[in-house]
């Protein structure tokens, strides 16, 4: 009987899907920030945690134990370099989840999963005053339009024949 198995299934078997996860996780640890369903990205956290994790002791052991999970060297690489050590004070909960709304093809939730640690660049559009704006629109006269772009250097003219110069 399966009382108090909760692995989620993903509808896949176990093969398939522990090759997704892993997957996943790389993804994770090379791109930062990796969008997918949220039922994927609550069962990539787990293991994205325990990876972590590994990471962080920085042993010989713990290094074969994340490449035999993930399969991928680069990425346990970068775990061990960059991932690892920006996580070192932190002793849990290393990562995100935020959800996005339902994906218009099939309705599925959508959710983005990120490290905690990494500072999410939010640029803020501040909105130029109209009068500016219109200035900046349209150029008074042609003159200074002329003078604010680069000149050209002129092209040397090549003879066509260079036999005929001699």
């Amino acid at each position: 009987m399966r009382h108090q198995r909760n692995t989620p299934k993903l509808g896949r078997k176990e093969g398939h899907r522990k090759s997704l996860l892993a997957n996943q996780v790389c993804s994770l640890i090379e791109h930062s920030r990796i969008k997918t369903t949220l039922a994927k990205a609550k069962a990539v956290r787990p293991l994205a945690e325990k990876m972590v994790t590994l990471g962080k002791k920085k042993t010989l052991h713990a290094r074969r134990t994340a490449l035999a999970v993930l399969r991928q060297t680069g990425a346990v690489t970068k775990l061990f370099n960059d991932v690892a050590p920006r996580a070192a004070e932190r002793k849990g909960g290393y990562t995100r989840i935020v959800k996005l709304g339902m994906r218009k093809s099939d309705a599925a939730e959508m959710a983005f999963i990120e490290w905690v640690d990494i500072a999410v660049a939010v640029e803020i559009a501040t909105p130029e005053p109209k009068a500016a704006a219109k200035k900046a629109a349209k150029p008074k006269t042609e003159a200074k339009s002329e003078a604010a772009a680069p000149a050209k250097p002129a092209k040397k003219e090549k003879p066509a024949d260079p036999k005929a110069s001699e």
